[in-house]
């Protein structure tokens, strides 16, 4: 496919044909495409396509990708933004690490906000591991099912570096927090257990009080 029907065919409204030539323009990379492959990732509806887009994004050169990203984290639009942080993960530079802001991370936009964690996970330099965590750490008892999760596996892939929040929020006052923060411990120590039942499983410690962790095992 030539760049002009790429472009075309981006727009088609079979997600099927748009997803071929989301392939096509990462298999054929072209800086031409650059700014359409941008634009589509904050309006393309479909998550197979999106992702398709942000890898075609990947194959062309570091240096004309980031400002274009740079530009769609300030984005108006959320999909913008959680398509932009979701592409720095893909090219996975160390160096982008900054570009991950403590606003991203506090996002209003849960979706927004759960890609900025995972992102920031994946790009943190070791040095920067505790200070990610400690920023986390605030967004806990935030959100639904699916958001808490997101933020769980997040702090459980800092491992150690998260210790010093997890011990502080699950002996804080707030019940919400210290259930999420101490559903995190548990996944962290067992990734097999599922979240649910590690939710349960903090509930029942919160409700019985400090120092009762083995009563409620």
């Amino acid at each position: 496919m030539t760049p002009p029907e790429i472009t075309a065919s981006l727009s088609a409204a079979d997600p099927s044909v748009r997803l071929r030539a989301a392939l096509a323009a990462g298999s054929a990379p072209d800086s031409a495409l650059l700014d359409t492959l941008v634009r589509r990732c904050g309006e393309e509806p479909d998550f197979f396509v999106r992702d398709m887009l942000s890898w075609a994004l990947t194959r062309l050169p570091a240096a004309d990708v980031l400002p274009r990203l740079d530009a769609q984290l300030g984005s108006s639009s959320a999909q913008a933004r959680a398509q932009a942080l979701h592409t720095l993960s893909k090219i996975a530079d160390p160096a982008t690490a900054d570009r991950v802001t403590p606003a991203l991370l506090r996002d209003p936009d849960d979706e927004v906000a759960r890609t900025a964690w995972r992102t920031a996970v994946v790009l943190v330099p070791e040095a920067g591991r505790a200070g990610l965590a400690e920023e986390l750490g605030r967004q806990l008892g935030r959100g639904d099912r699916a958001v808490r999760l997101s933020l769980s596996r997040a702090l459980a892939d800092l491992g150690a570096a998260a210790d010093t929040v997890l011990d502080r929020a699950a002996a804080g006052p707030d019940p919400d927090v210290a259930t999420h923060a101490r559903a995190t411990m548990v996944l962290r120590e067992d990734p097999t257990t599922g979240f649910d039942d590690a939710v349960a499983q903090a509930r029942r410690v919160v409700a019985l009080g400090p120092g009762r962790e083995a009563t409620a095992c």
